[in-house]
């Protein structure tokens, strides 16, 4: 066999054995075999350097320890979904979370929710942590699998089986608004790439605190795009002294445009995100943001999701709703800027 993987085949036929046998002494299920065989055949793997396949021994058990993260792979993120902010530092808590619960993590990118079902299937998933889809997917996986799951950020009326893990993203933008206003400033525009759902609410919460000084302008969702946007719209942007990006991305991609343009932030004009992504106390200026805290949702899917595989009936709450926070940075100024309003 020289230096190909050995395979269970091999050992069988070299000890006149069948696969079942070699098979159930590789993942300890010995009840039935005899005490000489397992002998036998230990020592032959031993000799061979068998290397067992983890993905068989996990499907051959009853319980694979294995939660699943699935985030939705949108065209915005133009195939670098796992690079973004957000979504890296919700897996790192996760992994945290699932490790210290003994489990394994398994992540998957895909924009087809049948794909999450065969995902789950293929390894026998315990629960599953799912990211970025919309409601009529998420209600699709609960009526064509058991594998119980949480949402992160789902916007949907609440539903038996599904648990909803969110921020209170309308309260992060109102806590913007009361800043910038209190900031002096009076003409504030947000940026978004749409005006729906977590995105809308946070924008409604801006708008509830600062009222008619808040503006909305729409981005397309390619980076070419974008950065013709900024270009063609730059002297409307300029008119406001305060910009509110409903993600610490598209804050920092704005101020790295500026900054090109010989544009200073927050001398020029001040910018909010949204999310704390860990690159916020690194850019320069350093980002003024809404902080949400990844570890305490993580903590509270795992916690949710082995309620929801153990004993279901003790899981009251359907919506979790967490708390944000601003931090305050150097990317915003007070406005001296009247001129504009």
């Amino acid at each position: 066999m020289g230096n190909e993987r050995v395979r269970i085949s091999d050992i069988a036929e070299e000890l006149g054995l069948s696969t079942a046998t070699v098979s159930n002494v590789i993942h300890g299920k010995t009840g039935k075999i005899s005490a000489e065989t397992v002998k036998r055949v230990q020592q032959l793997l031993e000799e061979k350097s068998y290397i067992p396949s983890m993905a068989g021994i996990l499907l051959a058990q009853n319980n694979s320890r294995i939660i699943g993260i699935v985030v939705n792979n949108h065209e915005k993120y133009e195939g670098h979904v796992l690079e973004d902010g957000f979504i890296s530092s919700s897996l790192n808590a996760l992994s945290h979370e699932i490790e210290r619960a003994g489990y394994f993590m398994m992540v998957k990118t895909t924009t087809e929710w049948k794909e999450i079902i065969r995902f789950a299937s293929m390894w026998n998933m315990e629960g599953l942590v799912i990211m970025g889809f919309c409601e009529q997917d998420y209600q699709k996986l609960r009526d064509n699998m058991h594998i119980p799951f949480v949402v992160y950020d789902g916007y949907f009326e609440e539903t038996k089986g599904i648990c909803n893990l969110t921020i209170d993203n309308f309260d992060g933008g109102f806590q913007v608004g009361t800043y910038l206003i209190g900031m002096g400033h009076r003409k504030i525009l947000c940026l978004s790439d749409n005006y729906i759902c977590m995105d809308m609410e946070r924008m409604e919460g801006c708008k509830k605190a600062a009222g008619a000084a808040v503006h909305f302008m729409q981005l397309p969702f390619q980076e070419k795009e974008r950065m013709r946007f900024y270009q063609e719209k730059l002297d409307e942007i300029l008119t406001h002294s305060a910009v509110f990006a409903v993600s610490d991305f598209y804050a920092m991609e704005f101020m790295n445009f500026l900054r090109e343009k010989g544009i200073c932030v927050p001398k020029d004009i001040s910018v909010v995100g949204f999310d704390d992504s860990p690159l916020c106390r690194y850019c320069v200026p350093r980002l003024t943001t809404v902080r949400q805290d990844a570890a305490r949702r993580a903590e509270s899917a795992v916690s949710v999701l082995l309620k929801l595989r153990n004993a279901p009936e003790t899981v009251e709450q359907r919506t979790v709703k967490l708390p944000v926070r601003l931090i305050e940075r150097n990317s915003v100024t007070m406005s001296g800027l009247s001129d504009r309003e």
